[in-house]
C-alpha cells in the first residue's frame, strides 16, 4: 500500500514528469540539436555515434509524441521530413541551459 501511494506522488512531481519526457539514451542529445537548427533523420543519423535507425526513430516519435518535437513533411523533391522544436520544447530552454551551468 506505501509503494502505491510513493508512486503516485513521484507521479505528480513536474521535475520527474520532466525527466521522463527526456529520459532515454539520444533523447537528450536530439533535443540539444534541436535548439540550434530544423532536425533531419538521417543527419541525426551520422551525428549521433552509436546510434541505430530504430532506436533514434523511437526516441523521436517519443519526443514528438510528449509535445517537445513536431514533424514536417517537406513536400519537396526530394521529399523530407524535419523535425523542430515546439513551442513547448522552446519553453525548456532556460531550465536545461541553467542546469547545464551547475555542471
Amino acid at each position: 500500500m506505501t509503494t502505491k501511494k510513493m508512486e503516485e506522488n513521484t507521479e505528480t512531481c513536474p521535475v520527474q514528469g520532466l525527466l521522463k519526457l527526456l529520459s532515454g539514451k539520444w533523447k537528450p542529445e536530439i533535443f540539444r540539436l534541436a535548439v540550434n537548427t530544423p532536425l533531419r533523420f538521417n543527419t541525426l543519423l551520422k551525428q549521433l555515434e552509436g546510434a541505430n535507425k530504430q532506436s533514434l526513430a523511437t526516441a523521436l516519435k517519443e519526443l514528438e509524441e510528449s509535445g517537445l518535437l513536431d514533424k514536417i513533411v517537406i513536400r519537396e523533391k526530394p521529399l523530407h521530413i524535419e523535425y523542430n522544436l515546439t513551442e513547448k520544447g522552446k519553453s525548456l530552454i532556460p531550465v536545461l541551459e541553467q542546469l547545464e551551468g551547475l555542471i
